[in-house]
């Protein structure tokens, strides 16, 4: 695997582009190339974030094609199927696999031997599909996962507790879409867990759920799409790999018994490093968490059979 500072970025749409933008600010990587089919958009996009780049930290900046992802450490994929307002992301499965199938392979012809992070939708699926279609070993294939969705999970249980966001500990687990599971029983405050902290008082499990599912169609519904959120999982995620932290993070990855489940690419906390996937934990779930979470997994199941 090659020790880069160059990250490629297949797909110059709204996600591909904020994430080029995000990780030119965060001064990541020395080069980061923009690979599109439409490469006027690829253009485009690379040359205003290079003018942005101007008056932020050093770096190369510019529209390219697989011969160039042969030398970087990561490879990002966004590209893949749209859907349309209120459409759910499975319902775009067939026609993203198709697509990202044929980045892989391009990609993989190029000559890359890095790590995949892979975000279009849906996310887990399409992970699993480039793990296959690579045929890189399945701890350098990571899906962006519920990574975005804990971080909204979060969000709204600090919200309704009117405390800051950085002091809530919690986990959306499973698939990033529709099933995925809230894991109440990992929210830790100050080392308590909800219900001690709550000490009684009310909170609206229901809502916070609702919206955390919800989140993407509302924001896509609002604006066309989604892409800050997204882009910035992304990014942490590249940033775990680069600087090699050794962080737990709610990514997807290839599970291989844990929860019962092999073989299927699903959320759960995991050790990332230079290595990608280091090591996937198993957190202590009640009854119907896990129950949930084989729920989840039987709809990516579903939603597979649609890819091959």
């Amino acid at each position: 695997m090659p020790v880069s500072s160059r990250i490629a970025i297949v797909g110059a749409g709204n996600v591909g582009a904020t994430t080029a933008y995000a990780l030119m600010l965060r001064g990541l990587f020395a080069e980061i190339v923009l690979i599109d089919t439409d490469s006027d958009r690829a253009t485009a996009e690379a040359t205003d974030i290079a003018d942005a780049n101007a008056i932020a930290r050093p770096a190369r900046i510019w529209a390219g094609d697989y011969a160039d992802a042969r030398d970087a450490s990561i490879l990002v994929i966004t590209a893949g199927a749209a859907t349309a307002d209120g459409e759910a992301r499975t319902s775009v499965a067939g026609k993203s696999a198709v697509i990202v199938r044929t980045c892989v392979d391009a990609a993989m012809a190029a000559g890359f031997e890095g790590i995949l992070v892979v975000a279009s939708n849906p996310a887990d699926a399409m992970a699993q599909v480039a793990q296959a279609t690579s045929g890189l070993p399945a701890a350098r294939v990571i899906g962006t996962g519920t990574l975005l969705d804990s971080n909204r999970f979060r969000k709204r249980v600090a919200d309704q507790l009117a405390i800051a966001p950085g002091a809530v500990e919690g986990l959306v687990l499973g698939e990033h879409g529709d099933s995925e599971v809230m894991a109440y029983s990992s929210v830790r405050i100050g080392g308590l867990d909800l219900d001690a902290y709550l000490d009684g008082a009310a909170f609206d499990r229901a809502s916070v759920a609702h919206e955390v599912v919800r989140a993407g169609y509302t924001i896509s519904h609002g604006k066309g799409h989604t892409s800050f959120g997204v882009a910035t999982a992304i990014v942490r995620i590249c940033e775990a790999i680069q600087r090699d932290e050794h962080i737990v993070l709610p990514v997807s990855a290839k599970l291989d018994g844990q929860f019962g489940i092999s073989n299927l690419y699903l959320s759960l906390p995991c050790l990332v490093g230079a290595a990608g996937i280091m090591r996937i934990l198993t957190p202590d779930l009640t009854s119907e968490e896990t129950a949930a979470l084989h729920a989840s997994a039987d709809a990516l199941r579903r939603t597979l059979s649609e890819c091959k």
